[in-house]
């Protein structure tokens, strides 16, 4: 038995054309959802830059059906038009942190002045719990290395809010129009604090956000003067969200905007503008095969609003966008 036999028998691919040790880029087309099927990605993020829109997210590995989140990088897509993509050679890994000791978990990555920051969740190796950590590159698609060498945020930086040692995981950063950058994250308790020009360092105190039913999953964007802040709410997680006049609050919370996505307990969003039409990135599980809710496939349908600046409620499809 072979080992590409082997990982279909275990449920961890959908289809016979992987890559399982690609040195190179790889390139394939999406015909509905889920956008990709050679491999098992979560916790997706996006950035459009120079008219590409590109994914970052955790790569599910799957070594045996184990009921658990097996995460030690994340991966690159990029596409023009939504329907051909190329997964990058260059990928990082939860271990380029040298003060890390692994556990790739949700990520975000942001351009500002011809650099590209990329924001992750870790697990620190000394201080217990999880921790976000900066790369940076001088392109979108790496190579990325460590841009501080040493956790932007760790767990010991919000013990006033909640004493678990998960509440800083599943970064978001947002620019506003004047040019300040914000980052926000959370687990049960949703933060945010102000960041440098340099992008790698806090600016101010860190300030919880009072969020009905949070559970994680921030994601900030802007549009014609409102502020949306989404999160994944309760467990298993739909998509909710709230709006405001400014970054700084009061939030009023919409509603739900995403139900719970098939054989997922997680939901994690990433909203964004592409070529003129809003998107909604997510994961979902449904091409895992061997059950369960840990190995995750990411999905892009459309997004609208409504005349007062709400957004429509996001009807997840099979057919995807194309």
């Amino acid at each position: 038995m072979n080992r590409l036999t082997k990982y279909i028998l275990s449920g961890c691919v959908a289809m016979a054309a992987l890559p399982l040790t690609a040195q190179e880029d790889f390139k394939f087309v999406a015909t509905g959802n889920p956008i990709a099927t050679h491999k098992y990605l979560g916790d997706p993020a996006a950035l459009v830059h120079d008219g590409t829109l590109y994914i970052y997210a955790g790569h599910d590995e799957c070594p045996a059906p184990e009921q658990y989140y097996h995460m030690n990088e994340w991966v690159i897509l990029s596409t023009k038009d939504l329907v051909n993509f190329t997964e990058h050679a260059h990928k990082l890994q939860a271990k380029s942190f040298e003060w890390s000791k692994g556990e790739a978990w949700a990520s975000q990555a942001i351009e500002r002045d011809g650099k590209f920051y990329w924001y992750v969740t870790v697990e620190h190796g000394t201080i217990p719990g999880k921790s976000i950590g900066v790369a940076v590159s001088d392109s979108p698609v790496g190579p990325f290395k460590d841009a501080r060498g040493s956790a932007l945020i760790t767990n010991d930086m919000t013990t006033e809010q909640t004493s678990i040692f998960w509440d800083d995981i599943d970064p978001t950063v947002f620019i506003d129009d004047d040019g300040q950058a914000y980052i926000s994250w959370g687990n049960t308790q949703c933060y945010i604090a102000k960041l440098k020009d340099n992008m790698i360092e806090l600016d101010g105190p860190i300030i919880p956000i009072d969020l009905p039913r949070f559970t994680e999953a921030p994601w900030i964007h802007k549009r014609d003067g409102w502020y949306y802040l989404s999160y994944a709410s309760e467990f298993p997680e739909k998509i909710c969200y709230a709006m405001s006049r400014s970054i700084n609050g009061p939030w009023e919370y919409k509603g739900i905007l995403n139900e719970i996505a098939g054989n997922s307990n997680t939901n994690h969003q990433a909203i964004v503008e592409f070529n003129g039409q809003w998107y909604f990135i997510y994961h979902n599980g449904a091409i895992n095969h061997a059950g369960g809710s840990f190995r995750r496939s990411v999905c892009i349908d459309k997004l609208e609003y409504n005349p007062d600046g709400t957004m429509k409620r996001v009807v997840m499809t099979t057919e995807g966008v194309q």
